[in-house]
């Protein structure tokens, strides 16, 4: 299995001077823990997450002998810190250091790349251009997912329609709701924010052709992962 099999190909991307106010906006609304930030032609120039914003918050005031350790260290991190600290747009908060994959990128090593470099997301490039991106809830349903057979390739197909369904619609928490096909029945596992979060969920599978069942065997979400929505 390739990065292509795998991505989300419908993104939500943001120009580079794009105000971090409405970034903030975007990400509340839509449910996201991070943006892709897009420069002309779909060239990725970073993404801006949710650890991006917080340090504006966590950025500390100066303690009485900061001047004199600051002789003996490198201005560069301290000036980049202030500038995201204190940036107004995409550009000036946004990570730069993107770690990329190709389309026929293996599975594998999307994984290592999230595993070495310890991010969530790998954006996947088409001649340098963004195309898609890979999340680690995309790789887990890669493992959950069995190489197709005869008689499963009706499941997998019925599988990848129910995660297209779910990532068409920006309220799906699809880091965190994770289906599973057998036959014709969907089975939701994974955590579930609220009771019209599970309504919601289980209309929009049951609209999936070839669902005939939705079972929901979510749990409540916890309170620590309330907080990083």
């Amino acid at each position: 299995m390739q990065a292509k099999d795998l991505m989300s190909s419908n993104l939500v991307v943001v120009p580079p001077d794009m105000p971090v106010a409405e970034i903030a906006r975007l990400l509340a609304g839509r449910g996201i823990s991070a943006v892709p930030v897009v420069g002309p032609g779909g060239i990725p120039l970073g993404v801006v997450t949710e650890g991006d914003l917080i340090r504006r918050l966590a950025d500390a005031p100066r303690g009485p002998f900061t001047w004199f350790l600051d002789l003996f260290r490198s201005p560069t991190p301290m000036l980049q810190r202030f500038v995201k600290a204190h940036g107004k747009t995409a550009r000036d908060v946004m990570t730069q250091d993107l770690v990329t994959a190709e389309e026929d990128t293996s599975v594998e090593q999307v994984a290592r790349l999230m595993e070495e470099h310890n991010i969530r997301r790998v954006p996947v490039l088409r001649q340098g251009q963004m195309v898609g991106l890979v999340s680690r809830a995309d790789l887990l349903r890669a493992v959950l997912e069995a190489p197709a057979t005869p008689a499963t390739s009706g499941q997998t197909s019925l599988l990848k329609a129910v995660v297209q369904a779910l990532r068409e619609q920006p309220w799906a928490d699809t880091f965190w709701v994770y289906p599973s096909v057998e036959g014709s029945v969907v089975t939701l596992y994974g955590f579930a924010r609220s009771e019209h979060m599970r309504e919601a969920l289980r209309v929009l599978m049951q609209a999936v052709p070839g669902v005939s069942k939705v079972v929901d065997k979510m749990e409540d979400m916890p309170l620590l992962l309330r907080a990083s929505l």
